[in-house]
């Protein structure tokens, strides 16, 4: 018999909710996690000024009533240390610590057939054998690490976003780079530069940044609370997995010109990733897409005061949304400060880091700190990075061309392993607590009625899996989206193939195809 029925790799928000849901229906579960806390993304990421790009209001559970109106979040978007303490609120106010061993991350999972279970090897060599293991990883939890030759020789601090030191840093007076403009880069850049003696920000692809409008939201959330359960109920059937309004976007070309500029002007006035559904058709109609990419470019302009860093800033060669966007703080305003300076990399290379900088394009800068937001191996390398085996095959092997999994729940060929928010479900493309909750329910409701019916495998068939990857390439297709040499492609990492990864059909159609698919007696899953 196994140690555990369920053995759950991650304690973020995935592996807390499927550990609490699993102990109430009765199973035997148990998490490992690779830090010393919960927190999963929300204890790594504690770089300056990290904080979420989904309002706060939506990026919460939704399954404890009570936990939902107790806790108050303080800010429209609500900051790294407030999410953190939220998710150890949660562990607390449900004793989830004594199911949970820190410091133990999962290096290979080996499948047995004969008895129907996986054994877990941990760093430490021990290891735990469960009938079913659940990987809540995250999608953004594999850090990219660049290889910039002569790192190690640099004599100043080199500091890397997604493993920030737990205690506070100073930068009063230093030479500061930052390498990277993503969403971690944006929100450290914007965050320090009031402090640093002098900023140079090491630039490859600029990108569209809509404004937060972040504000403290105590009367609205008590407003909110008189209605949750209506606006959680209406984020379950929305595109993204939270509401952007009243109602469904326009298409573009049913707007006059005037309405087009109206839609423009609220969404991005309103603040938010909402802006990406000024036009229901933004990823899909060229012209609907670049008519808001052009607004957010003028916007870029009248921001920046000299006219040469703007142009550098603003980007031109990939569709708005086809890559993440960000939400700022103020970032664009940070580069009129004196202090800081922008290098394009495309026109000056980074060639090696040096004992005291970074010399690109031929000239060398001199610093004492070196701040590396570099990105991840987004969907698919938390998952890569174990040992995953079903006798001579490897899931490595199996995705060496791209994820294939259906659903984004399972991978044919390994049975008794779910992936929660994995590659091919909406993830990324949403509100992750609101897919997250979708997974883990899905989840367990699926191990509840293969308990009832006294069955101990699950996989899915070939067939249907097949057809899931082409949906979700077929689907992908119809979009802009591998306009953009994004993470969304996986273009991010070299040698990784170009696979659409987000299934882009939205949270509440992926929603309806998982409730049929459930209602159906898991059509295309073979249980045994």
């Amino acid at each position: 018999m196994p140690d555990r029925d369920v053995l759950i790799i991650g304690a973020g928000f995935s592996g807390l909710y499927q550990l609490h849901k699993l102990r109430e229906l009765g199973f035997d579960a148990h998490v490992v996690e690779a830090g010393p806390q919960v927190g999963g993304t929300w204890y790594w990421n504690r770089y300056p000024g990290a904080r979420c790009d989904i309002e706060s209001i939506g990026y919460s559970y939704s399954f404890d009533p009570e936990l939902q109106q107790e806790w108050n979040w303080t800010e429209r978007y609500a900051a790294q240390p407030e999410i953190l303490a939220y998710l150890e609120h949660v562990a607390d106010k449900l004793n989830l610590r004594t199911d949970i061993s820190f410091d133990t991350r999962v290096v290979s999972l080996d499948f047995d057939d004969p008895q129907d279970m996986w054994t877990a090897t941990t760093d430490s060599g021990a290891t735990i054998t469960a009938r079913y293991v659940v990987a809540a990883t995250g999608c953004l939890s594999k850090p990219l690490l660049p290889e910039f030759p002569g790192l190690d020789d640099f004599a100043g601090d080199v500091y890397w976003t997604w493993d920030w030191p737990t205690d506070e840093v100073d930068f009063a007076d230093k030479r500061v780079a930052v390498i990277g403009t993503g969403s971690s880069g944006i929100q450290t850049i914007t965050a320090i530069a009031p402090t640093v003696g002098s900023l140079t920000v090491f630039q490859r692809t600029p990108t569209y940044a809509v404004p937060a409008q972040n504000r403290l939201i105590a009367e609205e959330l008590a407003e909110l609370k008189t209605h949750y359960d209506d606006f959680r109920a209406e984020s379950r059937l929305s595109v993204g997995g939270i509401p952007c309004g009243d109602e469904l976007p326009p298409f573009f070309d049913d707007l006059d010109d005037g309405r087009i500029r109206s839609e423009l002007h609220m969404r991005y006035d309103d603040g938010g990733l909402c802006f990406q559904q000024s036009f229901r058709d933004l990823l899909q109609n060229e012209e609907a897409n670049a008519r808001a990419a052009e607004y957010v470019r003028n916007r870029i302009k009248d921001k920046v005061h000299d006219p040469a860093v703007a142009e550098k800033l603003t980007p031109r060669s990939y569709p708005i949304a086809a890559k993440r966007m960000c939400v700022d703080t103020g970032y664009y305003e940070v580069y009129n400060q004196p202090n800081v300076t922008l290098v394009d990399v495309n026109e000056q290379p980074i060639e090696r880091i040096t004992e005291h900088g970074i010399r690109a394009g031929g000239t060398d800068h001199e610093f004492d700190v070196i701040i590396l937001a570099t990105g991840f191996d987004a969907m698919t390398g938390a998952l890569a990075a174990i040992d995953i085996r079903h006798g001579a095959q490897t899931l490595r092997d199996k995705w060496s061309d791209g994820p294939r999994t259906y659903l984004g729940l399972m991978s044919a060929g390994f049975p008794n392993l779910f992936t929660v928010t994995g590659p091919q479900s909406p993830s990324v493309l949403s509100n992750m607590v609101t897919s997250i909750e979708t997974h883990v329910e899905w989840i367990s409701a699926a191990l509840s009625h293969l308990r009832e019916h006294g069955l101990t495998r699950i996989e899915p068939d070939v067939a249907a899996e097949d057809n899931w990857v082409n949906t979700t390439n077929d689907a992908a297709d119809m979009t802009l989206l591998k306009q953009a040499p994004s993470w969304y492609m996986g273009a991010n990492v070299p040698g990784k193939p170009r696979a659409a990864l987000p299934f882009v059909g939205g949270v509440g159609t992926y929603q309806q195809i998982l409730d049929g698919i459930a209602v159906t007696g898991y059509h295309g899953f073979e249980l045994v």
